[in-house]
């Protein structure tokens, strides 16, 4: 029973949740549309880079000196913290829709992650294309069969873009990683709107080894993770001044309009919130406003002088007979 009645509520606030992010998803549509149309857009422009790629020798580079090399066999450690960030990301985005203390709106919040993706993506596009540099990754390296690719036979196969081996093997879109691109958008965007300072700190500690690893596998030059450091974080401070900032929740403030049933709790709960103010007024001896107080101490002295003025004619009269 008792389970039965939690998975109740829980339903309930789920419902409840989908409800109020529909509505905004339908004003908000458009953009978010937009933001995950441009994700493949990033990755066509990734496949098409590959295209112009030329393998060469190895650029000098001094996280390589400093790093030992990985392996190809220890690629996957990079990619493992990657995956956790970028899942617990996405699952922490969505909590509003469960647990009760709500500080977003997720349909927001994605609008908001979107955005500052978007512009990162669309300078590293630029850059990307501007030079193309030897991969260091061991596929891109000489000798590779994905090292190059061949000239496409139609346009059929270009715009399906190999999903997802063209994404796992690409080579030429070094400057600045994909990679640290997303890590840093959800680590800042947690660091912002998120509430638990250790997750925070953690959150850091990642977006550093994250970086180190990528270095140490080889697949991207020192210079593409520096790059993307400085470039995402002025990008997410730009974008985020220009953008309208989020109603906070916590408030209790709601951004839609209410249901029926919703209205009858807030306003039950308004009027036990003035009956007990009301209490306690009453209690600390200064119930009212100021100037009825004035108006009834006002009626009460008029009601003692003409009480005191009977009693004088009453004792006149008595005297008179």
């Amino acid at each position: 029973m008792y389970i039965a009645r939690e998975a109740s509520k829980v339903w309930r606030k789920v419902t409840a949740e989908i409800s109020v992010e529909l509505q905004l998803l339908r004003e908000k549509w458009g953009l978010l549309l937009a933001g995950l149309i441009f994700q493949y857009i990033h990755g066509l422009a990734a496949r098409g880079v590959h295209y112009l790629h030329r393998p060469g020798p190895l650029l000098q580079d001094l996280g390589f000196m400093a790093l030992p090399e990985l392996g190809q066999d220890k690629g996957y450690l990079s990619e493992s913290i990657f995956s956790s960030i970028f899942l617990s990301f996405v699952l922490w985005t969505f909590h509003p829709f469960i647990y009760h203390s709500k500080r977003f709106y997720t349909v927001l919040i994605w609008r908001r992650v979107l955005a500052f993706l978007v512009a990162s993506q669309f300078l590293r596009i630029i850059t990307f294309y501007s030079t193309q540099l030897p991969g260091p990754n061991y596929h891109c390296r000489e000798g590779s069969e994905l090292a190059t690719l061949p000239p496409p036979n139609s346009v059929l196969e270009v715009l399906l873009i190999n999903f997802p081996r063209g994404v796992l093997f690409g080579c030429g879109d070094l400057i600045f990683s994909s990679h640290m691109i997303f890590t840093l958008v959800f680590v800042r965007t947690y660091h912002k709107y998120g509430s638990k300072r250790f997750i925070k700190f953690l959150a850091w500690f990642m977006a550093i080894i994250q970086s180190l690893l990528i270095i140490a596998s080889r697949k991207h030059y020192s210079v593409d993770v520096v790059v993307a450091w400085y470039t995402v974080n002025l990008v997410v401070f730009f974008v985020d001044n220009k953008l309208p900032e989020m109603p906070d929740r916590t408030n209790g403030v709601p951004l839609l309009p209410l249901s029926t049933k919703e209205k009858e709790m807030r306003l039950k709960e308004e009027k036990d919130s003035k009956l007990k103010d009301e209490f306690h007024k009453l209690l600390n001896g200064n119930h009212g406003d100021p100037t009825d107080r004035r108006q009834r101490a006002q009626m009460n002295g008029r009601q003692h002088d003409e009480d005191i003025n009977h009693a004088l004619t009453d004792a006149a009269t008595a005297n008179g007979t």
